[in-house]
């Protein structure tokens, strides 16, 4: 029997057809997505793995290697979000957490026990292990990676926390040179944002004098008396207003260690619109910082 096909239905059939190619074109994107997430999660999961297993040697220079390999890592991870997003699944698995590996091991102070202080271990059966202290590159990409990380991820500033990370970068601040004190600012600031426990920490060092003293101090590189301006001025803005900040007498101590002119000046100067775009932004932190040296200098 041939019955024929009635008019409407054709445009029934095409309709049905373009539904089952989107269909089909929606699934077979989604799988490709689905691929290309579970790629990524998997090279960055190998690359930390990697990076960490030489930030953990014995010898400086692996060390060093180790760092740059995560510092370039965190710059990758920081282009999209789903990256980030990953980054920091990653960080809840113990084996992948990047900030215990740099105070255990860059930024690990030379303790007694370790040092040789005798020969007996050559006539013994196990060889003595000796780990090379770190130099100030070591020290600095160790910072800049801690930098990263506390941006790209809050939950390490709370895990540096308890390393005691303020007290051990205090000390580097005022111990080793430009290059590794430079680092320490930025460190610092990533460390003490919205983290109420570190900036406790931080007020207990009394970290404001320790940047005072070498803003005012004109034998310090003045690159560096600009960077501690600048780290001033952002910690000032970002206090700023919160009445039951751990720091809300910034405003005090700045104003009994550096001056009411300076103060006032940081004080101005820190509320710079938060409309400017990011190089905007740092090209204006830049120029009030330099006018808060000047400020200093005419004294």
């Amino acid at each position: 029997m041939y019955l024929k096909k009635p008019l409407w239905s054709e445009g029934v059939e095409k309709q049905m057809e373009s539904e089952t190619e989107t269909a089909a074109a929606t699934a077979v994107g989604e799988l490709a997505n689905s691929l290309k997430q579970q790629r990524v999660q998997r090279e960055i999961t190998l690359a930390l793995r990697t990076g960490l297993r030489d930030a953990r040697a014995e010898f400086s220079f692996l060390r060093v290697r180790g760092l740059r390999s995560l510092l370039k890592i965190l710059r990758s991870v920081a282009e999209s979000d789903s990256t980030i997003h990953f980054f920091c699944q990653s960080q809840s698995v113990p084996e992948l957490q990047v900030v215990p590996v740099l105070f255990q091991h860059s930024f690990k102070e030379d303790s007694v026990d370790e040092r040789v202080t005798s020969l007996d271990h050559i006539f013994t059966v196990d060889p003595m292990r000796v780990t090379s202290p770190s130099t100030d590159a070591e020290v600095a990409l160790a910072l800049r990676v801690l930098e990263g990380c506390c941006l790209l991820h809050r939950e390490s500033a709370i895990l540096a926390h308890k390393h005691k990370a303020i007290k051990i970068l205090m000390n580097i601040l005022s111990t080793r040179g430009a290059l590794e004190q430079g680092a320490c600012l930025d460190a610092l600031t990533s460390l003490m944002l919205d983290s109420s426990a570190n900036q406790l920490d931080f007020e207990a060092c009394n970290g404001i004098e320790e940047v005072a003293e070498l803003i005012r101090d004109k034998q310090v590189d003045e690159n560096l008396r600009l960077r501690c301006g600048e780290f001033l001025l952002l910690l000032i803005g970002h206090v700023n207003g919160r009445q039951l900040s751990p720091m809300a007498t910034i405003h005090e101590d700045i104003r009994r260690l550096l001056g009411e002119k300076s103060a006032s000046l940081i004080w101005a100067a820190s509320q710079f619109g938060s409309t400017l775009n990011p190089e905007e932004r740092l090209m204006a932190l830049h120029i009030q910082a330099r006018r808060v040296l000047e400020s200093l200098d005419l004294y």
